[in-house]
């Protein structure tokens, strides 16, 4: 019999359910005994023992469901070390409810700080194996991230049906893309939403350099211009400052996020009329993509063989296209950025793309 704790932290997103029923299906089919516990909205779940016993059947049927069973919610890894508000050691907390429930594994999903936390269970002797999911593709140690294709179809959505718009207006779009700190969604949704300019949080901007491309695109006779703007998008003069003058900045910022401070000033400078449209959650939505179903049960799958195999402390990532096991502190801390070297965004120049550099 094997004792298998399942839990999704962080941020939502699409083949979260996908992931947990590749896990299940593989221990099911391999006529292993288990009792699965569902941790229930994320890590809380585990600090405060909440949780639901659960069998393959509550695994049947999800494949093509968004968001997760579990229920997720966010616990910041700079504060596991603080005591809750009623004094509860949450480190300690997660350690009794494994104890306790004699668990032989953990299977965690998530993204960054969810890692984070992960790899200091393993430091505390848990058996700890995760799952990389997040709209960002920012994971260390992983060429993709399950979540991330269907949220670059939801947002190249977004971008293809402002063309329509803002051809028929002639009008500067701006569609803001989620990313966090980095920029694979805005860069591969701009892409291939045909966007002129993509702005990144690694390659800061220069205004300037925008509007010289909108400029350039009216001679050329074209009547709109497609922005695609990273939510973690800076420009030139503010990658300069310091973090502690960046963060002062931010907590005197008159604009709503980056992308209406960018649209002010294309205003202000060319007198052309800007519109800013913000897809937000919806990009964390709806029902996973068929890549992202095959590749979450794919991860599922290896995850669990790595339970039967009794190997723990390990993320399920893919390198090279191959499923493959990353070491735990290999990835715990660690962002995967687009690099402004990088082929990808050479090839973009070469279509035309600006980044505002």
């Amino acid at each position: 019999m094997k004792r298998i704790g399942m839990l999704t932290s962080g941020g939502d997103c699409q083949a979260l359910n996908a992931a947990m029923r590749g896990v299940v299906k593989t221990l099911v089919n391999a006529e292993e005994k288990i009792e699965i516990y569902g941790f229930l909205d994320g890590y809380k779940g585990l600090i405060y023992s909440r949780f639901q016993m659960l069998t393959g059947k509550d695994f049947s049927g999800i494949l093509t469901k968004g968001g997760t069973i579990l229920g997720t919610s966010r616990t910041p890894f700079k504060l596991i070390h603080e005591p809750d508000e009623n004094g509860v050691d949450k480190v300690e907390a997660m350690k009794q409810t494994y104890h306790k429930l004699q668990l032989d594994c953990l299977v965690i999903l998530g993204g960054n700080g969810t890692h984070k936390t992960a790899n200091l269970l393993r430091e505390e002797g848990l058996n700890v194996v995760t799952l990389p999911k997040t709209i960002d593709n920012d994971l260390w140690g992983t060429d993709m991230t399950f979540g991330f294709q269907s949220a670059v179809n939801i947002a190249t959505d977004a971008i293809d049906c402002i063309h329509t718009t803002a051809a028929s207006h002639g009008r500067v779009f701006i569609v803001e893309v989620m990313g966090h700190k980095v920029g694979w969604l805005t860069l591969n949704a701009g892409m291939a939403g045909g966007a002129d300019i993509i702005l990144l949080p690694e390659i800061p901007y220069d205004i300037n350099k925008v509007i010289e491309k909108i400029e350039e695109r009216d001679r050329n006779g074209s009547r709109f211009t497609i922005i695609a703007v990273a939510e973690g998008a800076i420009s030139k003069e503010d990658a300069k400052l310091s973090k502690k003058d960046y963060k002062k900045k931010l907590e005197n910022y008159s604009y709503p996020s980056v992308s209406y401070e960018v649209a002010a000033k294309i205003q202000e400078k060319t007198g052309r009329e800007v519109r800013v449209t913000v897809p937000g959650h919806m990009q964390r939505g709806g029902s996973p993509c068929p890549y992202d179903r095959v590749f979450a049960s794919r991860l599922g799958a290896e995850a669990g063989k790595l339970i039967l195999d009794g190997q723990y402390g390990f993320m399920v990532g893919y390198k090279n296209r191959e499923i493959v096991r990353v070491p735990l502190e290999e990835v715990a801390g660690k962002l995967k950025m687009v690099s402004p070297d990088a082929a990808i965004v050479q090839e973009a120049k070469l279509l035309g793309i600006s980044f505002g550099d």
